[in-house]
């Protein structure tokens, strides 16, 4: 298993602490209206934050907005205290002395006498409205206290608190849906960032660190680390992100990777608290124990705990933690932290592919060099015994009063030196032209000038033939940018098994031109053709075609290879169009050079 550890960063504010403030002042607003309506001096909003209800506006004198604002009550205490109440429409209204000794009131209580008169309101009356969603869930409350009259409210005030409390709840769950759509429009733009930095990189430990700041950001978080486990299992390895570097004991990476296989089965998130026993119940006993210990040693109140995977397989996990002055994590948090899971699920997936994909590249090309310097070893090898074969194969037909079959056989063993000559030429100059460190130091080369010396060379071989060169090339020179001899081969190797594969009297067309910054040359005959299966190989080193009027001519199945590798190492690329019994054009495309001189 690797630890990808990101580290963590001060207490920052949130991105979303506008809304936050929006949603906020308007709540207030509300409870000022309340206030100012239906003659009460103080009004309380409450929304329902991790079963708590916390107190988020109050309209009051500062003393009392000082001790209200931010206090929670759970909401089992408020229920078990509305067991007691008086239905007054949405209100409910709980009498002092319905209070049982085990019941004490909830929140704050004013310091006041009661007036001396029928229906006097107690300190500890308690007014308050639940506010549902409409589907019933509890969003939050209204609670009302310390009437301007002095007097529990009568007919009257209660229908108008009846018509306040339905507008404030109306505007509770306006304002808690604009706050949840502005967390998903946020976390929904984290997870864009993630997937967009996450799908630009195809290295494990880049796509990590790609990550960090999205998820940091998005989720307001104080830091975010990321385990992934390995291919195969193996010791752990710690790479170290931007800000303190994290060591995770072995133990609790025992404990992480049972987790977050956990999570990923039943596709869920895990909240870890520090301060609330609740929130960790969904750990066994000791876990939770060893855990918030190890919170507590780095400093950290909370974290979110959210696996990592792609189909069936749990890949890791993501933690990202949170101070005590931070808020709590929400619902909506966590289900977009799974969602985020499943996408880095695939990215860490297709990041193995890549990398499995790269050392396997690397692989053939240790392959490839290995091929290339065996052919030159065997090539030179061979050649210095070939070198002797052949002149003692001259001294030998110098000899006089040889008889027939002697020279006869003297020249068909010159003929064989000579075609392995040509094999181990051809291999030589393959290695040389396929060797990555033997790059080209390119120069002008006037192609023209070139084929002008490859059709003198070849001219006999097509006189023998009763073949037409036909040759299409402009009056101005055609400059490549390349060199000159390995051009030179390409243009001897295109032309010379055109004229080999074409039957006498046809006619051979080699045609040069310059096209913007390219230079391309044709050759095209009027041969035998080649099939479409043979093509796909045409290229490939020692390759000779399935056609037996093709096998029939001598050849070494290097040429076309030979070709391919010049043009490429060029920069250029070599196409072929064919028909069987009509004929091949190759067409060689080659970067042209700037205006200068050319060799």
């Amino acid at each position: 298993m690797t630890q990808h550890t990101m580290g963590n960063t001060p207490d920052q504010p949130f991105p979303d602490d506008w809304s936050q403030a929006v949603f906020t002042q308007g709540l207030q607003l509300i409870a000022e209206g309340v206030t100012e309506l239906v003659g009460f001096g103080v009004a309380c909003i409450s929304v329902v934050r991790n079963n708590q209800l916390e107190v988020v506006a109050v309209a009051a004198d500062d003393e009392v907005r000082e001790a209200l604002k931010g206090t929670s009550t759970s909401i089992e205490t408020l229920l078990a205290e509305l067991e007691h109440a008086d239905h007054w429409g949405l209100m409910r209204f709980v009498p002092h002395e319905r209070l049982g000794e085990n019941i004490q009131a909830t929140g704050w209580v004013p310091d006041i006498e009661p007036l001396d008169v029928p229906d006097a309101w107690h300190p500890l009356d308690l007014l308050i409205a639940p506010l549902h969603s409409s589907t019933g869930e509890l969003l939050g409350t209204l609670a009302i206290d310390l009437p301007i009259d002095g007097k529990r409210p009568g007919p009257e005030q209660r229908r108008m608190l009846e018509k306040y409390a339905a507008q404030t709840g109306r505007a509770v769950v306006t304002a808690l849906e604009r706050q949840r759509l502005a967390e998903q429009m946020r976390l929904a733009t984290t997870a864009r960032a993630i997937v967009r930095g996450a799908s630009a990189q195809l290295s494990l430990d880049s796509l990590l660190a790609s990550v960090q700041s999205a998820l940091t950001e998005g989720f307001g978080a104080a830091g975010v680390w990321i385990q992934t486990f390995d291919d195969g299992g193996g010791t752990s390895n710690v790479y170290g992100g931007e800000g303190t570097g994290l060591t995770m004991p072995p133990e609790l990476v025992t404990i992480a990777e049972g987790a977050a296989e956990m999570c990923w089965r039943e596709q869920r998130c895990v909240v870890v608290d520090v301060l609330d026993d609740d929130a960790n119940a969904q750990l066994g006993r000791d876990e939770r124990r060893r855990i918030v210990e190890f919170l507590e040693e780095i400093d950290i109140s909370s974290m979110l705990f959210a696996p990592l995977g792609a189909g069936t397989e749990c890949l890791g996990n993501l933690v990202l933690t949170r101070s005590a002055a931070q808020r709590d994590w929400t619902e909506v948090e966590l289900s977009a932290a799974l969602d985020i899971g499943h996408d880095l699920g695939r990215a860490i997936l297709n990041a193995r592919t890549f990398e499995r994909e790269h050392e396997l590249v690397q692989e053939l090309r240790a392959l490839d060099n290995y091929k290339s310097q065996l052919i030159a070893t065997v090539s030179h090898e061979l050649k210095n015994p070939l070198t002797s074969i052949m002149g003692h194969l001259e001294m030998l037909e110098s000899v006089p009063d040889l008889s027939g079959i002697t020279l006869s056989s003297l020249a068909a063993m010159d003929r064989a030196a000579q075609r392995l000559t040509r094999v181990i030429n051809d291999l030589l100059l393959l290695s040389a032209v396929d060797d990555p460190n033997n790059p080209i130091d390119p120069v002008p080369v006037d192609v023209h000038a070139v084929l002008e010396e490859v059709l003198d060379v070849n001219a006999v071989s097509a006189q023998r033939k009763s073949l037409t060169i036909r040759v299409e090339t402009p009056d101005e020179p055609v400059v490549a940018l390349g060199d000159r001899e390995e051009l030179d081969r390409v243009c001897a190797n295109l032309l010379s098994n055109a004229i080999k594969y074409t039957p006498e009297f046809k006619t051979v067309t080699v045609r040069l031109a310059a096209d913007g910054d390219c230079v391309v040359l044709s050759c095209t005959d009027e041969g035998i053709g080649i099939s479409e299966s043979d093509q796909e190989q045409l290229f490939r080193e020692f390759f000779r075609s399935t056609n037996p009027e093709a096998v029939a001519q001598p050849g070494t199945g290097l040429g076309l290879a030979i070709v391919k590798r010049i043009v490429e190492r060029h920069g250029g690329h070599i196409d072929v169009e064919s028909d069987l019994g009509k004929g091949s054009t190759f067409t060689v495309t080659l970067p042209a050079a700037p205006e200068t001189s050319a060799a």
